[in-house]
């Protein structure tokens, strides 16, 4: 491997204005196969691309996740949506899972490799999104662990043959405000596709229509996981409620996350 000045490439990052300017050099250059190749990866990194994008990966939850320029980049909190997910699937193992809203499948994936060596045989892994960039991502993601993946609006994306069947959905919808999009950083605003992260009025749009449609999905005793924002809560709370579930609302003070959880009509309390 060629020898890089790391000490240089993280003066010129942190004049760019990278907070963690040490710790990204130090994955540039593990990247970088020549010193041509980095002056790419840090011209880039200065003129504002994600780290992901540059990189090529994500770090989610122990595992690299692929991502590519135009497709939503997992962020740390939503590892809550897991970790409540694995809870529900310890307690009632699954034989199917949806990862909806999927982008790079990185929900989906983490879900699996955790019941790897806990669960045989495997649930089934679907996963959806709109967009085709995100959804061909998330095709090179899961094809280790079997995973499917559909392009299209929500459960218009679905076979039909998944209605009734579906033990654990995953929803990571978008639920910024579309008000609050501008105040974004600009990794995100700029980036990031906006059907990824625009909410609509009051950030529930998408949640709210796959709340309404998840009970033709779910199968008997399903549930829904949607990650939401704190001051969301009752909202997210009123439409889960309004489509028949019984609302579970759990929060990580460390990940900054909030997740409302659907669970059957007739559960009174959680995992």
């Amino acid at each position: 491997m060629p020898a890089f000045d790391i000490e240089a490439v993280t003066r010129e990052l942190r004049a760019a204005g990278c907070v963690f300017a040490e710790d990204e050099a130090r994955l540039l250059v593990h990247t970088a196969r020549s010193t041509g190749e980095l002056a790419g990866l840090v011209a880039r990194r200065v003129a504002g691309n994600p780290l992901e994008y540059v990189l090529g990966w994500a770090e989610f939850k122990g595992l690299r996740v692929g991502v590519r320029a135009g497709v939503f980049v997992p962020r740390r909190r939503s590892a809550l949506l897991v970790d409540e997910a694995l809870a529900l699937a310890e307690a009632d193992p699954p034989r199917t899972v949806l990862d909806l809203c999927c982008g790079s499948g990185a929900l989906g994936l983490a879900l699996i490799s955790e019941l790897c060596g806990h669960r045989d045989p495997l649930p089934d892994l679907y996963a959806a999104d709109i967009d085709p960039v995100a959804a061909d991502c998330a095709r090179w993601n899961l094809a280790g662990v079997g995973g499917r993946v559909y392009q299209g609006d929500l459960f218009d994306a679905l076979p039909a043959r998944l209605r009734g069947r579906i033990d654990i959905l995953l929803a990571n919808t978008p639920y910024v405000p579309s008000e609050f999009l501008a105040r974004m950083p600009p990794e995100a605003r700029d980036h990031e596709p906006a059907a990824a992260l625009d909410g609509g009025p009051d950030g529930l749009d998408l949640a709210r229509r796959t709340a309404a449609a998840a009970p033709a999905w779910l199968a008997p005793g399903g549930c829904l996981l949607i990650e939401i924002g704190t001051d969301q809560i009752p909202a997210a709370t009123a439409l889960l409620t309004g489509s028949g579930f019984a609302a579970r609302i759990a929060r990580s003070a460390e990940l900054g996350a909030t997740v409302a959880i659907g669970l059957p009509a007739t559960a009174t309390s959680g995992p």
